[in-house]
């Protein structure tokens, strides 16, 4: 639809890199050249390689799901994954295996017959030579340059495979959401879409990680278990048994956070919906000025949620706590086993060092964590398996005729729940000919309209549709794309049937006003136009589309009664003549005009004429509302007329590394004093951990000391007094081994407990200091930030911060340390190793620097890239009724693969960069391992072998701790970027909500005074609002009328301070400027022209403070002529309220609306196209209610209809943002040449 989308990109590297190129990552050296030389733009992003198109992968999942569903074995999307993408997967595990059962176990043989060199006291066939110990040390060398050749590509296409699923998983995801019907949104919602692609999808590419490790894992073991056998014998099963022990604690620990996640996924579920509902509904909530009950619901559903978030994290912190203390504690009792029956020895003690780090990492580390993913992707793939068999939308429920028939329905009766809305409807329409539908609110004139649609269906009887349908929804929907794509909607450009349908519906003046004309882009909310001419261009969508029967759902509504006139008569009596248009209106001028009326009632077609008379033949008199009609129009972000014109901004990324002052914002949310507690806890666990180590190397130099002397019968060589060995040193060293692994135990688990609590408080106080932000900015901020932009810091970038941003801090911080402590421990076993250190470390320092400035701008760009999808979803499901009745699910389809390639794009460019980096990093490491290793067998020197067993372990940790370490610190700060994101938005333009605080009577008159007011909604743009003056006295009832975008409703927002002004307006002779904000709207009440209820009770939407007694709303509800209808509701005021109010008629919801204004019995009400969508019956008792219970108050109604206004005192015309006329309805029809006047006579001819 958006053709700016459809940017042709260049070639990803990957995609013809030739093998040598693809498996050294050569081919991410031209991004990282790029990336040093500028910051990467959205149309840097190369293009999506084949095997991550949307397109092909949604494709192919889709033909296997919907074969599993007519399976006799039922539905199943994790056969459906397996089968599509299970060979790749396991193909790679077949690599891993390499690694895991052949090159880490050679690896430390290799180790333990080097370290038989430097060990003279063994017997003397046992020891290595110089040569063999040579080729040992190459050995080493060879095997880890071995592992980081099939490391890299393994994670790399590891995580392709999880990529891929992701993609089809989103791409099934959205299909399936263009399909609903309504009876689905019962069980699924936004809120709940949105988390199921931002949240729920990424497990998939952290369990392509780990899950092969499931079978890999208990092999590696076999393996290594039978050859720490053969080295140290039945000692290593002692180990070995309290390693399996940890396995099953694992499990149910995986199990315990799959449990907490589902319940933390239900509870985000709630909340991103509540935003989702509140930035839909967000004109309302400042008119009402309900920011701080908003704020009160939303921290109590965040508090919910972050209980279980919080559960979930410390499960992850025990978890954490076994994973680094296994090792000590394995190792711990094999080797206190070991010394009972045999001297220490380096060669036994730093082999089962490596195998017992291979079996920490691949059965007490990757397998747990493996079964912990398993365990939530499992949780996942439910999720989205429940979603995607939500009822879809039936299309073989209308049939064709060869009669000469265009609409036909035969007994129809139809429900949207338990009772019916539509009753034994005989209805038919033949060929070209123009139907109006009309009724009283709530009686069912747009249920029969989502019947022909295939959005209500027949319960019983038949229907019958000959031809194509075009849809013009009551709501008017828009996407964010120019206002020309929204009229095209995916048709062909035809200039002269455009520029045609642009006149016929008064497009053309409108368009000159717009910035760009018919290119200037509109958001979701549609916020850069007025009510009107939304609905307008909404109606040229439908007008466009060369169909054969037109449906029109009150396009009238928002539009002024000259230009109503003007596109009726000009547009559907003229443009669409010889075409079938089924009109609902509540216009009755316009009814002597058609060719047939259908009047229904309850339900019920109670007249079916082919002849109207002058007064439209209509009796609303006795009608009565059906409390169970569901007038469902998924349409529309609900939006006030707002006569402006605004840009959507594009969405800002940073440049640059991470500043320290987000760092420093989220350390400091965490409070300073608690942050140094935990930091010493940190360095005291990694004093004790590698202490320990040292500790171990000094006792088996020792026992080695002890060894050689008695070997030498205690003559050749001189053994210090501090060097004694025997079994009292023996015993003692047990005892302090046996007090340090106790200390770590403690101080690793006081300090994993401790980091995630202050994680979980700074994440916390980010959410709600983000949304108190948000929800006291400005309406300008609203509409100018696309909503799914807003949503993807709430659910993507808060989820990010609340449970994967505190695990990769402390994995980076604990490996840093890790790094650090091995460098230095090798330093102290031969300090010359210290110039190779910090050469390499310099080297890697650097290559960090350089390549991490490109993957850190990916990362926030993938940030970016991510907003447009929600978007896309959003206000694809807003307007899902206009999308299935104009068939534009594949065009919809094709724009969201669009956004989802250009994410996968940068998603896929940010892994290769990353895994790049990694790998480029290991080749260095590999190169201080070679330096290490050989550096101990250049020459013959007597060694330690303990010495040289502690360096080369520690120089092998380092090879993959150092590289990981950098990839979480680059991992860390691109994680940053989603805090930076949202402290972005305190820089939110805020309200300015001070002001003196005002008396509970204020205001007493009513009075009020416009003064030279001018407002503009931007800067640079022209005046709405021209230097404004008028009075309005006490208690009078005032119209304001004039053509759209006139600057009607800017009066109302000036009024209500939503837009800065410039000049004075008083009310009671209080300046507005000098009051507080929250005081003065509450003392202002407003009926808007869309009706928005929030989900809840009726008496939440009534009385949300709960300030008043039952007594009070339903005198209310009598007032406004529904009392009758919700006693009958078992629920009576408790009864529910949908999202949107969507389970009661937009009728309805107008006069939920109404009555709420009564209950606040505010001195001042603002109507704002109050009665646009109601029909003339519901008009009438709206204005008898106001003229009754608003008496003594004054009143400003905005209307289109003119008889709406005829009673007012006076009428005020509007013209460009200036006063045309102001005066009683008398003088102004007998002024000829007025503009009133000429606007009445037109109406009338």
């Amino acid at each position: 639809m958006n053709s700016t989308s459809k940017t042709k990109r260049k070639a990803n590297p990957r995609q013809n890199a030739n093998p040598l190129y693809a498996a050294t990552f050569l081919y991410t050296l031209p991004t990282f050249i790029k990336g040093h030389r500028k910051p990467f733009e959205e149309e840097d992003i190369y293009e999506t390689i084949t095997d991550l198109r949307s397109e092909h992968l949604g494709n192919k999942v889709e033909v296997l799901w919907r074969k599993s569903c007519r399976t006799d074995e039922g539905p199943s999307l994790l056969k459906v994954l397996i089968s599509v993408f299970g060979i790749e997967y396991i193909t790679w595990g077949f690599v891993l295996a390499i690694l895991e059962l052949i090159l880490k176990p050679a690896q430390a043989v290799f180790l333990g017959q080097l370290l038989l060199h430097y060990m003279p006291s063994v017997e003397e066939g046992s020891r290595t030579n110089l040569t063999e110990a040579r080729w040992y040390a190459g050995g080493i060398v060879l095997l880890s340059v071995l592992r980081i050749a099939l490391f890299h590509p393994l994670m790399v296409h590891s995580q392709l495979v999880g990529l891929k699923v992701k993609i089809a998983c989103c791409s099934l995801i959205y299909r399936k959401a263009l399909k609903l019907n309504n009876a689905a949104f019962d069980k699924t919602s936004l809120g709940q879409m949105i988390n199921l692609l931002s949240n729920d999808v990424i497990i998939f590419t952290k369990c392509a990680l780990m899950l092969n490790y499931l079978w890999v894992g208990p092999l590696q073991c076999f393996v290594v278990i039978y050859l720490m056998y053969c080295f140290v014998g039945l000692s290593s099963i002692f180990g070995v048994l309290l390693l399996f022990l940890f396995i099953p604690m694992y499990y149910l620990l995986g199990n315990l956070a799959s449990k907490y996640r589902s319940r933390a996924a239900l509870r985000t579920d709630d909340r991103v919906c509540y935003m989702n509902e509140l930035l839909s509904g967000i004109d309302i909530i400042k008119m009402h000025a309900w920011e701080k009950l908003t704020t009160s619901l939303m921290l109590s559903l965040r508090n919910l949620e972050m209980k279980c978030i919080r559960l979930s994290l410390y499960v992850k912190a025990t978890y954490l706590s076994f994973d680094i203390l296994i090792i000590p504690i394995v190792l711990y009792v094999t080797i206190v086993v070991y010394v009972f029956h045999n001297h220490i020895r380096a060669d036994k003690v730093f082999t089962l060092t490596i195998f017992y780090n291979s079996l920490r990492l691949s059965m007490a580390t990757f397998f747990p964590q493996a079964l912990g993913l398993r365990g939530e992707a499992l949780v996942s793939i439910k999720r989205i398996q429940d979603f995607l068999l939500n009822t879809e939308i039936q299309l073989e429920s209308i049939e064709s005729t060869t009669d000469p028939i265009a609409v036909e329905i035969i007994d129809g009766s139809a429900k949207w729940k338990e009772d019916l809305t539509l009753k034994n409807i005989n209805f038919s329409v033949k060929p070209g000919r123009l139907v109006a539908i009309v009724g009283p609110v709530g009686c069912g004139k747009s249920s029969l309209l989502n019947v022909m649609l295939k959005e209500l269906q027949l319960v019983s009887g038949k229907i019958y549709i000959n031809g194509d349908i075009s849809y013009a929804s009551q709501d008017a929907w828009l996407f964010c794309a120019s206002v020309r794509d929204n009229i095209l909607f995916g048709e062909q450009m035809d200039t002269d049937r455009y520029n045609e349908v642009v006149r016929i519906c008064a497009l053309q003046a409108d368009f000159k006003t717009l910035p760009f004309g018919d290119h200037t882009m509109v958001g979701g909310r549609g916020a850069s136009l007025s009510g009107g001419q939304k609905a307008r261009i909404n109606l040229a969508r439908a007008v466009y589309r060369n169909s054969d029967i037109y449906l029109l759902d009150d396009p009238f509504a928002s539009v002024d009664a000259r230009v109503a006139k003007q596109v009726f008569d000009e547009c559907i009596r003229g443009f669409l003549k010889g075409k079938t248009v089924i009109l609902v209106t509540h216009h009755i001028l316009f009814l002597k005009d058609v060719d047939q009326l259908v009047v229904l009632e309850n339900g019920t077609i109670i007249s079916q004429d082919s002849k109207v008379d002058d007064k439209g033949g209509l009796d609303h008199s006795t009608a009565k509302d059906d409390l169970n009609e569901d007038e469902l129009n998924r349409g529309t972000f609900r939006n006030n007329e707002t006569d402006k014109i605004q840009n959507i901004t594009k969405e800002q990324k940073s440049v640059g590394s991470v500043s320290i002052g987000v760092y420093r914002r989220y350390i400091s949310s965490c409070g300073w004093l608690p942050v140094f507690n935990v930091a010493i806890l940190f360095l005291v666990t990694q004093t004790l951990i590698s202490g320990g180590s040292y500790f171990l190397t000094y006792w088996v130099n020792k026992a080695q000391m002890e060894d050689m002397a008695l070997k030498q019968d205690n003559t050749s060589i001189f053994i210090p007094e501090s060097m004694e060995y025997n079994q009292y040193s023996n015993n003692m060293y047990i005892y302090l081994y046996s007090l340090i692994t106790a200390m770590c135990i403690i101080i690793v688990s006081i300090r994993s407990y401790t980091f995630y609590s202050l994680s979980l408080n700074s994440s916390e106080k980010l959410h709600n200091n983000m949304f108190k932000n948000v929800i006291g900015g400005t309406m300008r901020f609203f509409n100018t930030n696309p909503q799914g932009r807003i949503i993807n810091r709430f659910s993507q970038d808060m989820g990010t911060v609340d449970t994967l941003l505190p695990t990769v801090a402390i994995d980076t911080t604990q490996l840093l340390l890790y790094a650090l402590a091995s460098v230095i421990l090798i330093a102290v076993v031969n300090y010359w190793l210290l110039i190779p250190t910090i050469v390499i470390g310099a080297m890697a320092y650097g290559l960090k620097t350089y390549c991490l400035l490109t993957s850190r701008n990916i990362k926030r760009l993938e940030g970016v890239t991510r907003s447009p999808v929600f978007e896309h979803l959003s206000s694809s499901l807003q307007g899902l009724s206009t999308v299935q009745a104009f068939q534009a699910e594949a065009i919809l389809r094709e724009e969201f693969d669009i956004h989802q390639d250009l994410h996968s794009g940068c998603y896929h460019l940010f892994l290769t960069t990353s895994q790049g980096f990694g790998y480029f990093l290991d080749c260095i490491c590999a190169v201080y391992l070679a330096i290490v290793t050989l550096s101990f067998v250049i020459s013959d020197h007597e060694l330690l072998g303990g010495n040289v067993g502690l360096a080369v372990t520690e120089c092998l940790s380092v090879i993959g701790i150092l590289q990981w370490a950098m990839q979480q610190t680059a991992d860390l700060e691109n994680n940053m970027t989603c805090v930076e994101r949202i402290l972005e938005y305190d820089s939110v333009e805020q309200e300015e909500s001070g002001g003196v605080e005002v008396s509970t009577t204020w205001p007493e008159v009513g009075e009020i005074v416009f003064r030279n007011v001018t407002l503009q909604y931007l800067p640079d743009a022209p005046p709405t609002l021209k230097n404004l003056s008028f009075q309005v006295s006490s208690k009078e009832k005032i119209g304001i009328i004039g053509r759209t975008g006139a600057g009607k409703t800017s009066i109302a927002n000036a009024l209500l301070r939503l837009t800065p002004i410039s000049g004075e307006i008083l009310i009671d002779g209080v300046d507005t400027k000098s009051i507080n904000l929250q005081a003065l709207r509450s003392k202002i009440s407003v009926i808007p022209q869309d009706p928005t209820l929030f989900s809840g009770t009726l008496r939440q939407n009534l009385d949300p403070f709960q300030e008043y007694e039952d007594s009070a709303l339903w005198n209310v509800l009598e007032d406004v002529e529904l009392k009758e209808l919700f006693a009958s509701s078992p629920q009576g005021l408790c009864h529910v309220i949908s999202q949107g109010g969507k389970n009661v008629s937009v009728g309805q919801r107008q006069l939920i609306c109404l009555a709420r204004a009564i209950l606040r019995n505010n001195k001042i009400l603002i109507m704002d196209e109050a009665t646009a969508n109601v029909d003339l019956e519901t008009d009438t008792l709206i204005q008898r209610t106001i003229r009754k219970k608003f008496e003594s108050c004054t009143v400003l109604t905005i209307a289109h209809r003119l008889q709406t206004v005829l009673d007012s005192d006076k009428i005020l015309v509007m013209s460009e943002g200036e006063v045309v006329e102001f005066d009683k309805p008398s003088v102004l029809l007998n002024n000829d040449n007025g503009y009133f006047y000429k606007m009445s006579t037109k109406l009338n001819k």
